[in-house]
């Protein structure tokens, strides 16, 4: 003889809804197959557990089986009926999981029943939305790659109640089935017309498409499923990095609505200004002043880099606005396909204020012949094309 329904949940004959549902949850918690591997005995309760709720959680259903028992559910008394059915109308434990998610939100049994059910795998609540955060970097972090840590205002899933909105979380039992769309989130409206049936598919009005209506809403997020929170996020950002790029952490935006999916958190890379280098490309660039005696006679200087500071030789009689190139010292390519330079301009500084001393010497010296300019021989050479054209011109 099959086992009573009301002792397998072990309430009474004029139990309440809730009751039953409590009952459901604690038995269906403590031998769900999840927690209770390789148990045969523990599997078996699950499932006729299932099925007395099945059955006491319908009121028709209920009422037939307090009037008639086993036999007033017949063979059509569960899940859509169907020859081979349990009397519960479940077919076999993927079924049974499939009702588990709808109760419970999904939380337990995951990855079981898979692609059993569109119920099963609807998602719940409403998506979030995407952030966008500004990340400013020096150009020597762009040109190591750095991992930073920033803290991001957002919206988070409330912890009081796991994200779903309702007291208690997903074991709090705090949710019931919409009536109106029989929780799949949708109302299907069919029409006929002179081109045949037509299916119009709508997000159902009552629970907004989630399937499922909370009973008592979370204190702490007012039903919500999220609170508002500062976040630390870490970030690592790769060498080569330039203005405008961005890097997209999936997931990191705000919370979704009771349960929904998060939104993505969008960082947009920001060079700060620096005080001795300016960007152009993979390549840097500095601007050596010289006074006209170093500039004449040649000198060694010490100048920055992005890796501290390195000594340059200036060959003698170097010229203003010649640039010397320090290979290999400027901002790595994003891709991992080289490296840029570090290129020096050469500024030859002249002296404003002169003493009669100075100004005697200079006087001395601008007539002399190696003090003549001579830009000829300064200018690169005509290119081959060049020197073709002005034959045929």
């Amino acid at each position: 003889m099959p086992d009573d329904y009301y002792d397998i949940l072990g309430v009474d004959s004029d139990a309440s809804e809730k009751e039953i549902k409590k009952a459901y949850r604690k038995i269906a918690m403590e031998y769900h197959p999840d927690r209770n591997p390789d148990d045969p005995q523990a599997e078996e309760k699950f499932k006729k557990a299932a099925e007395a709720y099945e059955v006491l959680s319908t009121p028709e259903k209920r009422k037939r089986y307090d009037r008639f028992g086993h036999a007033g559910l017949g063979q059509n008394g569960g899940r859509g009926g169907g020859r081979g059915r349990r009397p519960g109308g479940f077919q076999d434990i993927n079924d049974i999981f499939d009702a588990f998610n709808e109760i419970f939100g999904g939380a337990a049994g995951r990855g079981r029943g898979r692609g059993r059910s569109s119920r099963s795998q609807r998602k719940r609540g409403r998506p979030g939305s995407n952030l966008r955060v500004t990340l400013p970097l020096t150009l020597e972090e762009i040109a190591e790659g750095v991992e930073k840590q920033i803290k991001v205002r957002k919206y988070a899933a409330c912890e009081d109640c796991e994200g779903t909105g309702a007291e208690g979380g997903v074991e709090g039992g705090n949710f019931t089935m919409c009536p109106q769309c029989d929780g799949t989130g949708e109302i299907r409206e069919v029409t006929r017309s002179v081109f045949g049936q037509m299916v119009n598919v709508q997000t159902c009005p009552k629970c907004n498409g989630e399937g499922r209506i909370i009973q008592d809403r979370c204190g702490s997020c007012g039903g919500e499923g999220r609170v508002e929170k500062e976040e630390a996020v870490t970030i690592n950002v790769p060498a080569g990095v330039m203005e405008g790029n961005y890097l997209t952490i999936s997931g990191g935006g705000n919370a979704g609505i009771r349960g929904g999916e998060s939104g993505d958190l969008r960082i947009e890379i920001e060079e700060k200004p620096h005080d001795d280098f300016v960007r152009d490309g993979l390549d840097v660039y500095y601007d050596l002043y010289l006074s006209f005696p170093e500039a004449a006679l040649g000198t060694e200087v010490e100048v920055p880099t992005l890796k501290g500071t390195a000594r340059l030789e200036v060959d003698p009689g170097v010229q203003a606005g010649k640039i010397l190139r320090m290979r290999n010292r400027g901002i790595p390519d994003l891709n991992g396909s080289g490296k840029g330079d570090q290129m020096i301009r050469v500024h030859v500084w002249t002296p404003k204020d002169l003493t009669p001393e100075e100004r005697e010497l200079l006087e001395d010296l601008k007539d002399r012949e190696h003090f003549q300019p001579s830009p000829g021989e300064e200018r690169p050479k005509k290119s081959f094309f060049r020197k073709v054209r002005d034959v045929f011109s």
